[in-house]
């Protein structure tokens, strides 16, 4: 049973994923507001250098643990955010059941743990439960298109049962739950060889590799900026009224990913050839986010553009690639 030590009166947020890259700007945004922050993660994906530069901050606690076996804490939370679980295609099916049990037990496991606190439960879901989508934009009554026994599947269909769990819990009055679905997130911290999109190709052209297409490169991707996403989960967590219903969360600008490939070319100074390869086994042709919901319950849309988001993401990079992409020093 781990100890945290909380002061009368303080707030405590616990961030499961919290030194990933998406994790570690929420755990950041959660200090500033002064909150108290107890960090989880098994570091399998994540790594402590997104969290370095906290160590020696009082109101943060770091905790290495799988998510898939139960937490116990003897301070209260008051809140539980769920990033747990591997973002990019390469990195969930390298171990495709571990995968699906961060979602699902993993789940289960922080919903438990909220239930018995009163804690405000926030669930990172992801544009991953439309599959390749028939339906554009992307809505939340759009139940999808997904292929449950391919390769995608563990993430994909992980993150279905995990809202199903959530949901659940809501209907049964046990959790104040709140699901984001969350679309291509960009920004400092993402790891050099998750194999995302943005992180690829601004990695190749630092490096003046080709850089990889795959397919036609006409397929489209909506990309905010961590900044604007860390927004909406905390607007998300903090609506008094619960949306009972999921909440996308993206930018709606739409580009296709050579329309991405040359913007970044453009702005690291490149002038890499483009490889094209096949396209991954259920790759989605079109993705963009309907936020109607989110602009109407959360007063929250994204501020920042992909070429004003793209600028300090390839300084973040260069600075990897200049450190033979070795961890990165604490910011």
């Amino acid at each position: 049973m781990t100890k945290i030590a909380q002061r009368r009166g303080e707030r405590t947020a616990l961030v499961a994923g919290g030194a990933g890259f998406l994790g570690s700007h929420l755990c950041d945004s959660l200090l500033a507001d002064g909150w108290r922050v107890v960090c989880v993660d098994n570091l399998l994906t994540g790594d402590r250098a997104n969290v370095g530069h906290l160590k020696r901050e009082s109101r943060f606690d770091f905790i290495e643990h799988d998510v898939i076996d139960p937490l116990a804490l003897k301070a209260p939370v008051d809140a539980v955010y769920n990033l747990a679980c591997a973002a990019s295609p390469p990195r969930y099916q390298a171990d495709p059941v571990h995968t699906m049990l961060t979602s699902v037990t993993g789940a289960h496991n922080l919903l438990d743990l909220a239930a018995r606190n009163g804690a405000r439960y926030v669930q990172a879901s992801t544009s991953e439960v439309y599959g390749d989508p028939l339906e554009h934009p992307q809505r939340e009554t759009y139940w999808g298109n997904v292929n449950p026994t391919g390769p995608r599947a563990c993430y994909d269909e992980g993150k279905r049962a995990a809202e199903a769990l959530c949901f659940d819990h809501l209907r049964l009055g046990r959790a104040d739950v709140r699901v984001a679905r969350i679309f291509n997130t960009y920004g400092p911290r993402m790891h050099p060889q998750d194999g995302r999109i943005v992180s690829n190709l601004i990695v190749q052209a630092l490096q003046g590799l080709p850089l990889t297409i795959y397919g036609s490169g006409e397929q489209t991707r909506s990309f905010c900026y961590v900044s604007d996403l860390v927004r909406g989960l905390r607007a998300l967590a903090d609506v008094a009224d619960n949306p009972g219903r999921p909440i996308n969360l993206g930018n709606p600008g739409e580009f296709t990913i050579l329309g991405l490939a040359s913007l970044v070319l453009e702005m690291t100074g490149g002038r890499s050839a483009l490889v094209h390869e096949p396209l991954p086994q259920d790759d989605p042709q079109r993705r963009r986010p309907d936020i109607a919901s989110a602009r109407e319950t959360l007063g929250w849309s994204p501020r920042v553009k992909l070429s004003e988001g793209l600028a300090p993401t390839i300084d973040y990079f260069r600075r990897r690639v200049a450190a033979n992409l070795e961890p990165a020093a604490a910011e």
